[in-house]
């Protein structure tokens, strides 16, 4: 990438805080703080930043309403949330997901796996730019540049993860994708998402889209009817 990456570190505690911007910063990272989901959000807006590291139990606003919220946002469609959390419950990750979440990293958290972690992402950003960036299925056209869905020449603007689901199913229209082709595809290989997380996606699309562009092949996975 030609401009600097930015990233947002969004925890209420400082010493956590001033460590992350501290390796960040060394890996040659324009990083911001936050410390809680509230004053994330106002900065994010700013800012701009292509990956918000996120603390779970903040006071305010937590991470996983802060998550929530910023996935709303046009201009952070494209950002991609961290989750570093001391909470490693099975249900405290499974909301992270549902919220929007890209990954799920559980504290105490090693500088140089975060580094290349972060690292993999902006790789993996890189490499997206040079796929097909347009799909074009008449009433449905898909956008990837602007990561916005056009149905009947409405815009409609989707929360990222939605948006590659939806990309990635009208990519092949009446290809069925397996559960196990979905999650590598949209949230990669090295984050552990259930059925439900899929489920809920398809879900929203469906409201937002219409039920009968997306049909469930029981016990396979799902399909894009055009």
């Amino acid at each position: 990438m030609s401009k600097i990456p930015k990233i947002l570190v969004v925890d209420d505690d400082p010493d956590i805080v001033e460590i992350l911007r501290y390796n960040l910063s060394l890996g040659g990272y324009d990083v911001k703080s936050a410390a809680n989901g509230k004053e994330a959000i106002k900065k994010a807006k700013i800012f701009l930043p292509e990956i918000i590291l996120l603390d779970v139990m903040m006071p305010e606003m937590d991470g996983i309403e802060a998550c929530s919220l910023i996935k709303e946002i046009p201009s952070l469609v494209n950002t991609r949330i961290i989750f570093l959390s001391a909470r490693s419950e099975d249900y405290t990750q499974l909301s992270a997901f549902d919220a929007g979440a890209d990954d799920y990293i559980s504290k105490p958290v090693k500088p140089k796996i975060l580094l290349k972690k972060i690292e993999s992402i902006f790789k993996r950003l890189n490499k997206k730019n040079e796929e097909i960036t347009l799909i074009d299925l008449g009433e449905v056209k898909i956008d990837r540049n602007s990561y916005l869905v056009y149905l009947k020449n409405k815009e409609i603007a989707l929360p990222r993860k939605e948006f590659e689901l939806f990309y990635l199913l009208a990519s092949k229209p009446g290809k069925v994708f397996t559960r196990d082709e979905i999650m590598g595809k949209v949230w990669g290989s090295e984050v552990v998402v259930g059925d439900r997380t899929i489920d809920v996606h398809i879900r929203k699309l469906r409201e937002k889209i219409g039920v009968l562009y997306f049909k469930t092949v029981k016990g396979i996975g799902y399909k894009f009817n055009q």
